[in-house]
């Protein structure tokens, strides 16, 4: 099982070298990847609660908030020479997919094949809404923008005519380094998610379970995969946990998850030295 992290920062709190502090250290260790999730916009008043606090509410302080995905992999990938790079998630339904495509071709280039693409539909209507895209048929729109994405990344000529968008004699370059393109890594706990992964995804994204409630998901994924001929060892199982614990580490890597990325919390106050130190432990056990 590979250990990496997910880091968590808002900006312009934290300043710009403790991230790449962060990720040379990360580097120099030996981890295998860094993520980072992705809100373009934040709103006061939310439809829909976040799923991932008892209050439904983001974790951000007035005046923070999450920088672009795109740009702080491409400012840490110069600095880092074997660290790869991952999304947890990006959020496919209120991006324009030419440009998802163009840009993560691009770090995929420049990176030399470091980049992973984690994928998923979102849960703020409000920020889907002001991206200039409809709620209702983000699903549906996730799965075309994934179609024309790997149709711009694997062919020279790119036609495509969907309910959505409109390519024809189109050509992208450059090409992702990685084949046949860029890892797509499904996130998401739904029926619907696990259908993507198992059409989609090069793995599969878990987060903020314990051991105990990843063995059901994983048996519903297996369900999903075996529909569309595969199986779990076509994908990699990655896991953003909800304990990071050296014993839910060996549940973990009992229940065949692949890489283990364990909260980072980056800010101008904190030495993540100890953190970094406790990864590679669990990286050096698990190799």
């Amino acid at each position: 099982m590979k250990i990496g992290a997910f880091g968590s920062f808002f900006a312009p709190g934290t300043h710009p070298q403790s991230i790449g502090r962060l990720a040379k250290d990360m580097d120099e260790a030996g981890l295998d990847s860094l993520w980072f999730g992705e809100h373009a916009l934040l709103f006061d008043e939310m439809e829909f609660p976040y799923p991932g606090s008892a209050d439904g509410r983001l974790p951000i302080p007035h005046g923070q908030g999450a920088p672009d995905q795109t740009a702080i992999i491409g400012y840490l990938a110069g600095m880092t020479t074997n660290l790869r790079f991952g999304t947890g998630i990006s959020l496919i339904t209120q991006r324009n997919p030419i440009y998802t495509a163009k840009e993560f071709a691009t770090l995929d280039w420049l990176t030399q094949g470091r980049v992973d693409l984690g994928v998923g539909v979102g849960w703020c209507k409000e920020e889907v809404l002001a991206s200039g895209y409809n709620w209702h048929d983000r699903g549906a729109r996730c799965d075309e923008a994934l179609d024309l994405m790997i149709n711009l990344w694997t062919n020279d000529v790119t036609d495509h005519n969907g309910a959505n968008f409109t390519v024809k004699g189109a050509h992208m370059d450059p090409k992702p380094i990685q084949t046949p393109h860029i890892p797509l890594i499904i996130g998401g706990f739904s029926k619907a998610a696990l259908r993507r992964t198992a059409k989609y995804g090069a793995g599969w994204l878990g987060f903020g379970l314990t051991p105990q409630m990843t063995a059901p998901m994983l048996a519903a994924l297996d369900s999903a995969l075996a529909k569309e001929g595969r199986t779990r060892t076509d994908i990699e199982i990655i896991m953003m946990p909800g304990d990071d614990s050296e014993e839910a580490a060996d549940a973990f890597a009992e229940l065949g998850v692949n890489r283990l990325t364990p909260m980072i919390e980056i800010n101008n106050k904190t030495d993540t030295n100890e953190r970094v130190a406790y990864l590679e432990r669990l990286a050096n056990k698990f190799s």
